[in-house]
């Protein structure tokens, strides 16, 4: 069974060759065959440079570099693939996944189980950050049509078949922790202590971190709409009471000065509600405008896919654009 590791990589320079120690001292005594494959995602660093070096020492060693940033999830997809493996494992060049991790991912693939997830306390995250991340999935979980799990995320080992269903959503808009979900088969999740980033600056800011969850929210499920909906419902019956209560008063007392500061509440309040709507619906139709354009993933300007361990299985084709 050949284990293909997929790490995409966004300017770090300064800790993937250690990475590549950790890993490759880890799986040595595995007892599988392993590929690695890097996705350098348009690192402004010398992040392709090192990747070359080391795929040159090392012929188990497979990188992809994108001609700009595109993002973690095309960083990902490219990896799946690339990917040769009868099984593959995502994780992080940080170290913050651990390496020693894989050997219990394998023996229980081996168990059969098509995921194999890796589920991280949140020991050492701050309070704050731990209530919020505990709201949002229960938020998140009532909305959507999977399950999304905290302390989940994109360290997992998939099966062949779970990678080839994977390869088969082509949507451009990617929530890979939905995606994970969304395909089901068997899965199986353990725990492990939260790991420290060893060097450099985490990439999620707090706007990335929001984007990202909006996207989860979005990408699953149009509750939403529906939401928008059932609000214009709610307020087309109120009004009508309003207006039923106005007709009363004015028949048993008569006609009174205008309520100028009902009516500024009434029209600013509408107009935020109306503002709000159209931002759902815009999120929404942003999204079909950029899945009917069609366009790539990301564009690849180097890799030495060609260069792969010989004993390896025939890469599987893939839709990218290659521009050297």
């Amino acid at each position: 069974m050949l284990i293909s590791i997929v790490v995409p990589c966004f300017n770090e320079e300064e800790i993937i060759r250690r990475f590549h120690e950790h890993v490759t001292e880890e799986l040595g005594s595995l007892g599988h065959p392993v590929e690695l494959v890097y996705v350098d995602d348009g690192s402004k660093d010398r992040t392709l440079a090192i990747l070359q070096e080391i795929a040159d020492s090392d012929p188990r060693t497979r990188y992809v570099s994108f001609s700009r940033n595109f993002g973690k999830e095309a960083a990902m997809l490219a990896g799946l693939r690339h990917a040769s493996g009868d099984a593959v494992v995502i994780m992080d060049a940080d170290l913050q996944h651990p390496p020693a991790l894989v050997r219990r991912m394998v023996a229980l693939h081996e168990q059969g189980f098509d995921q194999v997830v890796a589920r991280r306390t949140r020991k050492g995250d701050r309070v704050t950050r731990t209530l919020t991340a505990r709201a949002y999935y229960r938020l998140i979980n009532r909305l959507v049509d999977v399950e999304l799990v905290d302390g989940v995320g994109d360290f997992r080992m998939l099966s062949r078949r779970s990678v080839d269903a994977l390869l088969e959503l082509t949507e451009y808009n990617r929530f890979s922790k939905g995606l994970f979900a969304w395909v089901g088969f068997s899965t199986v999740t353990f725990e492990y202590e939260n790991a420290v980033r060893e060097e450099g600056r985490s990439k999620w800011t707090f706007s990335k971190l929001l984007n990202y969850g909006l996207d989860g929210l979005i990408s699953f499920n149009d509750k939403p709409l529906r939401a928008a909906l059932y609000l214009g419902l709610l307020l087309v019956a109120v009004a009508m009471a309003y207006s039923t209560w106005i007709v009363g008063v004015a028949l048993v007392n008569g006609v009174e000065t205008p309520g100028f500061v009902t009516l500024l509440v009434a029209v600013t309040a509408l107009a935020g509600v109306q503002m709000l709507m159209i931002g759902v619906v815009g999120e929404y139709v942003g999204r079909i405008y950029y899945e009917v354009k069609r366009r790539p993933h990301f564009l690849v300007k180097a890799t030495n896919v060609a260069a792969a361990t010989p004993d390896a299985p025939p890469r599987r084709p893939g839709r990218e654009l290659v521009h050297r």
